[in-house]
């Protein structure tokens, strides 16, 4: 009777190591994203080409860009929201700092966070109505004079609404 009671002891021990060590490497497991050209038109007449990771589910939104520990120059990604409405943002569990361009329907910009920090719980609101966000490596904004009122094109802004 002892061997049984202290093989299922030992059986839970193990158990609980277990989860206590996968699941935060499940956690940070890379969801996948279906990736397209993302054009941004300035205002200046720049045309700046990107490729960004779509997320367009609830779930894909959600995680975003968390856990990524690095992001090509030109490389990011859009959030999909499928309706205009003012959208929070926010930095938990992201490592890397990031610059946010939000945009309406149309792919117009109305607003940008720039050097949002990395892990901060703080909401960054959109200010406005929009339909999406982009999130692109912190300083892409300022190193190429992207400003409200200038556009972003892609697949998903010109899709059948």
């Amino acid at each position: 009777m002892r061997g049984i009671v202290l093989f299922h002891a030992i059986r839970s021990a193990v158990m609980a190591l277990f989860f206590l060590v996968a699941l935060p490497a499940l956690a940070e497991e890379e969801m996948r994203f279906d990736k397209e050209p993302l054009l941004i038109q300035t205002a200046a007449g720049k045309m700046l080409h990107f490729t960004v990771e779509v997320a367009a589910t609830g779930d894909q939104r959600a995680r975003g860009l968390m856990f990524r520990k690095s992001m090509a120059d030109d490389a990011g990604m859009i959030f999909d929201f499928g309706q205009t409405r003012r959208v929070a943002m926010w930095m938990e569990n992201t490592i890397l700092p990031l610059d946010m361009l939000f945009a309406d329907d149309t792919g117009t910009i109305r607003h940008i966070k720039e050097n949002a920090k990395p892990y901060s719980r703080d909401i960054i609101d959109s200010m406005s109505p929009v339909k999406y966000v982009v999130e692109l490596n912190a300083g892409i904004v300022g190193k190429l004079g992207i400003k409200p009122g200038d556009r972003i094109v892609s697949a998903t802004t010109t899709k059948a609404k």
